[in-house]
Order: structure tokens, then sequence, then C-alpha cells
């Protein structure tokens, strides 16, 4: 499995979708992940970029 060099992340109010890239663009992977695991999550992510993406809804 590549290593993940940017994640980008949709917030919303409770409901976040993760989707990780490798250097080449590839995807990593893409995760649903709920408000309470989100720090956890990125915990166990590598140093990488974080792009976020917001609708009107996320505030």
């Amino acid at each position: 499995m590549s290593e993940v060099t940017t994640i980008g992340l949709d917030i919303a109010k409770s409901v976040f979708h993760a989707h990780g890239a490798d250097a080449r663009g590839t995807l990593v992977f893409s995760r649903k992940l709920t408000r309470g695991k989100l720090l956890d999550f990125f915990a166990g992510q590598p140093r990488c970029i974080v792009a976020l993406e917001a609708c009107g809804g996320a505030h």
C-alpha cells in the first residue's frame, strides 16, 4: 500500500468523508468517519497535507 501524502476532508455536522492520496495522486483510501472518531483517525496517519472542504451546512 502506498503512503498517504494528502488527505482531503469533507466536513459536515456529524459525518466526515476522508480521502487519502499518495504522492502520485492515486487514491489510497476513502472513509466515512463520525465526529467522535475523527481525532483518533488523524492521530494514526502519517504527517501529510490536509485539505478541507465544507458546505454551508457544516457550520
